[in-house]
């Protein structure tokens, strides 16, 4: 668990971060039981327990559907800690990487991403060499 409790217990906080992780699975229209997998993992890795998982994801699909626009999710992590981004950036890294490749939407999901959340072009490249090295094994 790598958040403050008072972040834990904002279920909007959680909800939208939720919601991004969704986002960036169906962006390649192809919204697989991996990712959801995936996303279930990280959402139980930011303190939800098990029973409030499936209710956390209902309600961000939801939220999902409903935004045409990335900022709406990424306003709630751009004031983390660098080490909380790079945890939501590597678990969307595995979403996008469960398939064993990165489609043009997906990386330019993960590029404007980066300025959103002020990571730098490094950092990013090497989570994202760490998490597809990793998944091609």
């Amino acid at each position: 668990m790598f958040f403050k409790k008072e972040e834990i217990n904002n279920n909007n906080f959680l909800t939208k971060v939720c919601a991004l992780l969704i986002h960036a699975a169906k962006i390649d229209e192809n919204y697989t039981d991996t990712e959801e997998e995936i996303i279930k993992k990280t959402l139980n890795g930011l303190g939800i327990e098990d029973e409030n998982i499936s209710k956390t994801i209902k309600e961000a699909k939801i939220i999902e559907e409903n935004s045409n626009q990335i900022l709406d999710f990424t306003r709630e992590v751009k004031g983390l800690s660098e080490q909380d981004k790079i945890k939501i950036v590597e678990a969307l890294w595995s979403i996008i990487y469960s398939n064993k490749d990165a489609d043009l939407y997906e990386t330019n999901l993960m590029r404007r991403l980066a300025g959103l959340l002020y990571i730098d072009n490094k950092t990013m490249g090497d989570i994202k060499e760490r998490v597809r090295k990793k998944n091609s094994e």
